[in-house]
């Protein structure tokens, strides 16, 4: 049995770390799982002993009296027996007196034979016939023997064994109740005796396979959420096979996949504030290259002329990565500023700012209504769209022997929607790439990349209450953007997909 407080606990958490660290906050509990279980036990079996112990009681008042019907009955034979048919002054009281009744008679072909009789002070106080009596008023009349009066004289009746006649006698209850009450005790002992060991036994085997084991998962989670980076304070499952030894085996994995994210966590925020510093250094400094970048291009000489504008170009593509990394690193974009606005010009900006078509290398092909509006915020719009296209652009440029690379980008209507693909006819998406896509850090279409613009890109979408995903093509890789016209709650990814026929999916929308 053991009572939990606050700051205390009991020897069924053996097993945990003995260096772990007191947590700041305990369970309170004032009775624990064992102490609930012995009181529990020791009540419900003293309930069963109840249950038994009251029709015992009854059976045994009935008994006591029918014993006495009997000496009765023997006592009416000796009466029987005289030749004068009338029992000695002398002898009715010791037959009377050995049977502890008062009077007796019997009843004999409908008639009443008074036998014999002592002198008795008092009237009679109570009739039971025995041979009527049901069961429930059986243990009625044993209760109340409890509580009537002690010199309480009551009148029985009855049939003894061997015997034609019924048999009505007149005793004192005292007797009777002398010997329920030394009855009722011995029972009662024998109850409490046997609902202890029974109780004992249903607490310890209970205790062993069910309550010591759930109060160390408890008290394991306890310790493991004041230091939960502590791979010490895993739980270790005890091989057992049931529903504890799964319910410990699940513990354990999620203990140690939430140390193994929570590292991950601490170590991409280290890399995070550290790269974010770099960045903030580098970006000035390639500010600076790109200002000395600009007046190398108002060279005559031929060979500045022939690489300034890469290097102009690589410059600006660093500055934009420093920039978009750091814009990554904030807590969460600003809400979209939205507004109506003609698609084509965007469209048109984003092939300009890319140097698309790149000097007949790569085709740039828009196809959209030159009337089309779209509701949306535009300079997150164009984030979206460039960062699709520049990842389109860099792994086009990457290839060697693609003969005519192309890039197309399609805006249509459809219905409270507008939908904008973004195709190449490249080599595709890496395997390993669809795995987590849309993942920061994580799901990059090409060596040496970060996978930020997918991630910002699926961001920005999802602010819009939009969806992006993956087109399933054989040739190249075809990324589709699905944007309300006006905000619209986000669904289950699982219905866009079914909805778009969509091969990986960033977030999804209700559909309308």
């Amino acid at each position: 049995m053991a009572f939990f407080t606050n700051g205390s606990r009991n020897q069924e958490n053996e097993g945990l770390s003995d260096s772990a660290e007191p947590p700041q906050r305990r369970l309170s509990l004032h009775f624990g799982l064992s102490t609930k279980l012995l009181l529990l036990t020791t009540a419900f079996v003293m309930l069963a002993e109840v249950l038994i112990f009251v029709p015992s009681v009854a059976n045994f008042r009935k008994t006591w009296l029918t014993e006495r019907l009997a000496a009765a009955q023997i006592a009416a034979l000796a009466a029987q027996a005289s030749t004068d048919e009338e029992v000695p002054e002398k002898l009715g009281a010791q037959l009377l007196d050995s049977s502890m009744i008062h009077s007796l008679a019997v009843n004999q072909d409908g008639a009443r034979r008074l036998i014999m009789k002592s002198p008795v002070n008092g009237m009679v106080d109570a009739h039971y016939n025995l041979e009527t009596a049901s069961f429930f008023s059986l243990i009625a009349d044993a209760l109340y023997v409890f509580a009537s009066p002690r010199d309480r004289l009551i009148l029985v009746m009855g049939q003894p064994q061997l015997s034609e006649s019924l048999v009505e006698i007149v005793l004192t209850e005292r007797p009777l109740k002398q010997a329920v009450y030394d009855y009722a005790f011995n029972i009662f002992a024998l109850s409490v005796a046997i609902s202890l060991f029974t109780a004992t036994l249903v607490y310890l085997s209970l205790n062993w396979f069910l309550v010591r084991p759930v109060s160390r998962l408890t008290w394991n989670m306890v310790d493991f959420r004041a230091n939960p980076e502590d791979a010490s304070r895993v739980i270790k499952p005890s091989g057992r096979t049931d529903e504890i030894g799964m319910a410990e085996d699940e513990l354990a994995t999620m203990q140690n996949e939430l140390i193994n994210m929570l590292r991950q966590k601490n170590r991409l925020a280290s890399l995070g504030l550290a790269v974010s510093k770099i960045n903030h250094d580098l970006r000035n400094l390639l500010s600076s290259a790109q200002l000395i970048s600009d007046r190398l291009s108002s060279s005559s000489d031929p060979m500045v002329q022939k690489f300034a504008p890469k290097l102009i170009a690589s410059l600006d593509r660093a500055i934009a990565l420093c920039s978009e990394t750091l814009r990554y690193g904030k807590a969460e974009e600003s809400p979209p500023e939205r507004h109506r606005f003609l698609l084509l010009p965007l469209l048109e900006e984003l092939g300009e700012s890319l140097a698309l078509p790149s000097h007949g290398r790569i085709a740039w092909r828009i196809e959209a209504d030159p009337m089309l509006e779209i509701d949306a915020d535009r300079n997150q719009l164009y984030r979206i769209l460039h960062n699709l296209v520049r990842n389109a652009t860099q792994v086009l440029e990457a290839l060697e022997n693609e003969a005519s690379p192309e890039i197309r980008i399609v805006a249509e209507q459809d219905g409270d929607h507008m939908l904008i693909t973004v195709a190449d006819n490249g080599p595709g998406v890496p395997a390993r790439a669809k795995e987590n896509l849309f993942k920061a850090f994580q799901g990059s279409l090409r060596v040496g990349g970060t996978g930020l613009g997918l991630a910002i890109a699926a961001e920005l979408t999802r602010a819009h209450g939009g969806a992006i995903w993956l087109e399933e093509t054989c040739i190249g890789a075809t990324f589709r953007i699905k944007m309300p016209n006006r905000a619209h709650k986000l669904a289950n990814s699982t219905d866009e997909n079914a909805q778009n026929d969509a091969g990986i999916l960033a977030f999804g929308r209700v559909k309308h």
